[in-house]
């Protein structure tokens, strides 16, 4: 149950982000850019990213709607299912697993990213841009996790609720739907 009170058909970020639109603005914003602009990285391969971080923050909501929508944008279920067991095992390009290397230090500590983490991402094709990304995805995905799990937001169990929001967030992004979500009342 919510420690504040949080509309129930908004689970996770949702309720969170509609409770208080005024702070919401900026992170949804950030998150679009971050997540769906232009970028190098695949929109499918910067979801991994945010996957890989919440489910080491053991966010479930997090975890799994990041995970649905990966797996709809990579039009499959066994890279991300990989990547949480293990990075370099994951069917990713050499780049992406130290790309993820980094994120995953991110998680624990931004003091855990070393010059050679960086150097070993550069030397298989990453840009400064593509590790600024990285570094700035998986510390935003801390961000998230904690603030869905320290207001204690409610997390649903039905795989359908994940799937249908990852479609949701290949098809509209990180934007507020321009008709909000009422329309989300009476679904699972």
């Amino acid at each position: 149950m919510p420690f504040i009170p949080l509309e129930e058909h908004l689970p996770g970020i949702t309720g969170l982000l509609e409770y208080r639109k005024d702070t919401a603005a900026p992170i949804r914003e950030l998150t679009q850019i971050l997540l769906r602009g232009p970028s190098s990285l695949t929109e499918g391969e910067r979801e991994l990213i945010a996957t890989l971080v919440s489910y080491r923050n053991e966010c479930t909501f997090c975890t799994t709607a990041h995970t649905a929508a990966a797996n709809v944008l990579l039009g499959e279920e066994t890279t991300s299912a990989m990547l949480k067991q293990d990075i370099n095992s994951a069917p990713v390009s050499e780049k992406l697993k130290a790309l993820l290397n980094i994120a995953a230090q991110v998680q624990q500590s931004g003091k855990n990213v070393t010059a050679d983490l960086i150097q070993n991402a550069k030397e298989k094709g990453a840009t400064d841009l593509e590790i600024h990304d990285t570094v700035l995805i998986a510390a935003l995905f801390c961000l998230y996790n904690r603030y869905v799990d320290g207001l204690s937001t409610v997390t649903p169990t039905d795989p359908a609720f994940y799937n249908g929001l990852g479609e949701r967030l290949k098809a509209n992004g990180y934007n507020r739907l321009p008709q909000g979500y009422d329309h989300l009342k009476n679904k699972p």
